[in-house]
């Protein structure tokens, strides 16, 4: 079994899992890798003694104490030694910084020892001598289960493609009543914000007395959290979500003088839901000298909103509405706890109590949903072998493969054979179907060669999700064994939403904003910058890489060199753009010759950046770990920034040098601030700026690549062009995305397959699109056992 490779072992129901990564020690012997040891030659002279490496003796004698004989830590340092310095860097280091207290070490003995230690075990020649990566058993993030279940539940109703037309459907009749004959017209609204004063919608068409409107269609949900609907009326309203029988607002029956109405719900990023809005404006429950000719009409207004999750309130915006119509679909609501992000991407990687609690109760609120509609995704609730072939349907796209006779037996025959209460019977097959290892773990008892494992990697990598019948089908005919073939699906699976929305919290992951940093700033400083200006910022970022990347090119050194920046009329008053007021999201041009990419973008710079100042250091560290790839140690003390208002002379630079002066801070800030000190001529929400303090801004900064010489560079533009080019930059962006897609190292599909990969985004003009579609093959192709 291709998984007894994998390295995984059970005990007491606990999964541990080897991933694979930076293991420490020396190499490890030819007869430790499964090598036949060497046979004693029947000589009488013994050879001679190897010499013992020089740098080994300096190692043993000066090193091992703090980090162990062989570069596993001990308490004094725990971490392993590891790390991306070329044997130069590392011989530097060591000359300048060890030991801590002492006489430092020569300079011929580092670099005997670097070049010893990068040898040994810090290089990832020697990672991988010394643990090898692995595919691990995995199983199923908690994103990977929400939207499993989604899709499962939705396989058993109608779902409507997404079409390119926004806003909703609006129904506009001249009386209080939905009907046919009083309808007097119908439009697409981009969004609900009406002040229709005393007047109705067409003064000439309609009663201002009395009127109705009904607006329907579908939301698409942005992110996977708990959304806040907000609603304003003076007259009676009713607001549907996701279902057809309970509305989540109701207002039909006014009392007080209530106008605004709020209500929550759970949602899964990325996906489509049925909205409804009634809305009526009458006479009814009110004095009838309203309704005399020579009294104006009540004032009427109507708004629908909505606050996202950790972010401010704001009309749902058109990008979010559709006027088709969808049924309701599943969420599940269960809490579950985070899955592990230590190596940069979650990783089903370990399963604890609550884990397994999660998915028990997932479990049962499914089962339950799923007998309670029974009748809507059976076609009865009766009919026996009507009921029973929803059930082989549910359990086999479930298991992602066909039953055979074994599990159909067990999951199904059984479960009906010991009741005659339908519904108890498919509670029973959902239960045991959520709770089988061959839904929650990935490819459980598969060949690595099947085509239906091959069908499930590649859409858990696209989607995050199980196949669809397409893909399913071409795995029942044999199609998914050669290269262009698994090609062929990747590029059309692509096209549909989920990969943009898995693609988007990627970006968003890799520019470190995926939790919503904190925006807030001193509203004496920045008065201007609102938690609506923040939520602004937020959407003009996901517009601008949704442009982007989604674009023909798909080009990687635009994300890093494009002058396009969606802006609003709201936040092109503050960042110096000309726009009126009300203008809706569009690209603008901000300081061409300054800014750069996302990079430059105002929310990234915000992000990273303190209250009343900018943050070189964030700053910095987001270009060293997520453009650059290097490898950065958490700081050894907790410390708090020194405060402008000590040092109210000194611009954030100056603040900046001279708190991480010390020889300890300069081992990692050496390479941290000449990076962020390039971002320094974008303030705390990222304006452009020339001075601090009455000084001239001094944007000027450097870069040591791994294995390279000193780049130097003055201002944003110079580190994205150099960035956009940079192989070290390319390769780190291959690696996060390739980890992120597949949730595994990119070490364990095997040696070369990050330079080939880098190669082929480079001869596709380093489009982003077409390197999703080539990790998703290489991915999903057939293993050898």
């Amino acid at each position: 079994m291709w998984f007894r490779k994998a390295s995984f072992w059970a005990s007491g129901g606990t999964a541990l899992l080897i991933i694979g990564g930076i293991a420490s020690g020396l190499p490890v012997r030819a007869d430790q890798q499964g090598s036949k040891p060497p046979q004693k030659k029947p000589t009488a002279k013994a050879p001679a003694a190897k010499p013992a490496n020089p740098g080994a003796l300096v190692f043993q004698k000066q090193c091992a104490g703090c980090h162990g004989a062989k570069g596993e830590g001990t308490a004094v340092y725990t971490r392993p030694l590891t790390g991306d310095l070329s044997v130069d860097q590392l011989a530097k280091y060591i000359s300048q910084n060890m030991p801590p207290s002492g006489k430092k070490c020569s300079v011929p003995d580092s670099q005997k020892v670097a070049a010893y230690i990068h040898e040994a075990f810090y290089s990832p020649i020697a990672q991988e001598r010394i643990r090898p990566a692995r595919v691990s058993l995995s199983r199923l993030t908690v994103a990977q289960y929400r939207n499993a279940l989604f899709d499962l539940v939705g396989l058993f109703q109608p779902m409507p493609g997404i079409e390119k037309e926004r806003g909703l459907k609006g129904e506009y009749f001249k009386s209080r009543h939905y009907r046919n004959e009083d309808r007097v017209m119908d439009r697409v609204d981009p969004q609900i914000a009406f002040d229709f004063g005393d007047k109705g919608p067409i003064p000439d068409k309609f009663d201002p007395h009395q009127f109705s409107i009904y607006w329907g269609g579908c939301l698409i949900a942005p992110d996977t959290g708990v959304y806040e609907f907000v609603v304003r009326t003076e007259h009676a309203m009713k607001l549907w979500l996701n279902s057809d029988e309970k509305p989540l607002i109701d207002a039909w029956v006014k009392s007080g003088n209530d106008n605004e109405y709020r209500a929550s719900r759970y949602l899964v990023g990325g996906r489509i839901y049925p909205i409804r809005l009634e809305f009526s404006k009458s006479t009814q429950g009110v004095d009838d000298s309203d309704k005399k000719k020579d009294k104006p009409a009540p004032k009427a207004s109507i708004s629908l909103s909505w606050k996202r999750p950790k972010l401010a309130e704001e009309p749902i915006p058109a990008r979010c509405l559709l006027p088709q119509w969808s049924p309701p679909n599943y969420v599940v609501n269960s809490p579950f706890p985070p899955d592990d992000r230590s190596m940069g991407y979650e990783r089903g990687n370990s399963i604890s109590k609550a884990w397994d609690e999660a998915t028990t109760t997932g479990a049962l609120e499914t089962a339950g949903f799923m007998a309670e509609n029974l009748k809507r995704f059976a076609g009865s609730d009766d009919d026996v072998e009507k009921v029973k072939a929803f059930c082989r349907k549910f359990v086999e796209r479930a298991l992602r493969r066909p039953l055979d006779p074994e599990i159909e037996k067990r999951y199904i025959t059984q479960q009906f054979a010991t009741t005659k209460d339908l519904k108890i019977a498919v509670k029973r097959v959902v239960l045991l179907t959520l709770k089988s290892p061959l839904f929650l773990y990935r490819e459980v008892g598969l060949d690595p060669n099947d085509s239906y494992a091959v069908a499930s990697r590649l859409s858990f990598a696209l989607w995050d999700s199980i196949p669809d019948e397409q893909l399913l089908n071409s795995a029942k005919a044999g199609l998914l064994q050669t290269r262009e073939q698994i090609q062929d699906h990747a590029k059309r699976m692509l096209a549909d939403p989920r990969a943009w929305n898995k693609q988007r919290d990627f970006f968003l992951q890799w520019l470190k904003v995926d939790q919503y940093p904190d925006l807030a700033k001193d509203s004496k400083k920045y008065p201007e910058f609102t938690s609506t200006v923040a939520a602004d910022l937020r959407t003009s970022l996901e517009l601008t890489l949704q442009s982007i990347v989604q674009s023909e090119k798909s080009d990687f050194r635009e994300l890093l060199l494009g002058d396009k920046v969606y802006l609003n009329g709201r936040l092109a008053k503050i960042y110096g753009v000309s726009l009126p007021e009300d203008a809706p999201f569009q690209p603008v041009a901000l300081e061409p010759n300054e800014r750069a990419g996302v990079l430059t973008h105002p929310y990234i710079l915000s992000s990273f950046a303190y209250v009343k100042s900018s943050s070189p250091i964030h700053r910095g560290v987001l270009l060293a770990r997520n453009v650059f790839g290097r490898r950065l140690l958490p700081p050894q003390d907790a410390f708090t920034p020194l405060s402008p208002d000590l040092h109210p002379n000194l611009t954030t630079r100056e603040r900046v040098a001279l708190q991480t002066k010390p020889t300890a801070c300069m081992s990692c800030h050496s390479l941290i601030n000449p990076l962020g000190f390039t971002l320094e001529r974008f303030d705390a929400i990222g304006r452009f700026r020339t001075t601090e303090n009455g000084k001239p801004v001094d944007a000027s900064g450097s870069y040591e690549p791994s294995g390279g010489k000193l780049v130097k560079f003055n201002g944003a533009r110079e580190i994205a062009q150099y960035a956009a080019n940079s192989t070290e930059a390319q390769n780190a962006f291959v690696e996060k995305l390739f980890q992120y897609l597949i949730k595994q190292p990119i070490r364990a599909y095997g040696a070369t397959t990050q330079t080939k990969l880098k190669q082929t985004f480079k001869e596709s003009g380093y489009n982003m699109q077409r390197l999703v579609v080539e990790i998703a093959t290489e991915a999903a192709l057939p293993r050898t056992k």
